[in-house]
């Protein structure tokens, strides 16, 4: 689940890197031509230039701060939806904390588990022997460990 959850946020940023290097491209251009309107030598024009100049420059204000708005406005349906998003996995935090408790007390409940009481029939064990050749083995707990039996002598130390 983080893998997908990473993947889709490597994405969401490579998007909006993307548009963000489109945007600042244009920004940069639109500055480069406004600036470049700003340094023309506008005094000496006739009346009628300037007055083309002056709505220019209103028109190029008002596109600058439709685009602002625009941007203001999806800016914050952005962070109202990422606030929505945090919502919903903090509510689903206490599913995922359960499902890890489960699977805790299950791997707890196969690892403890006394097996003695459960016997597998016959026909279900990988190996079948008849009844002639089997040979009770001797259990674990019974068997001598190499550390008790009495032939061997603790280490650096000789007979």
């Amino acid at each position: 689940m983080k893998q997908v959850f990473d993947e889709l946020l490597r994405f969401l940023h490579q998007g909006i890197a993307a548009i963000f290097r489109f945007v600042e491209l244009i920004w940069t251009w639109s500055v480069d031509q406004i600036a470049r309107l700003a340094a023309e030598p506008w005094q000496q024009w006739p009346l009628w230039k300037e007055l083309l100049l002056v709505v220019i420059l209103v028109a190029v204000v008002f596109a600058l701060y439709q685009a602002g708005r625009e941007l203001l406005e999806a800016g914050a349906e952005i962070l109202g939806a990422f606030a929505h998003l945090l919502g919903v996995v903090v509510r689903t935090l206490p599913h995922v904390l359960l499902a890890g408790v489960i699977a805790l007390g299950g791997v707890w409940l196969v690892n403890h588990l006394d097996n003695s009481f459960v016997r597998m029939p016959i026909w279900l064990q990988a190996e079948q022997t008849s009844p002639q050749e089997k040979s009770p083995a001797p259990s674990p707990s019974l068997s001598p460990s190499p550390s008790s039996s009495p032939s061997s002598a603790p280490s650096g130390q000789q007979k």
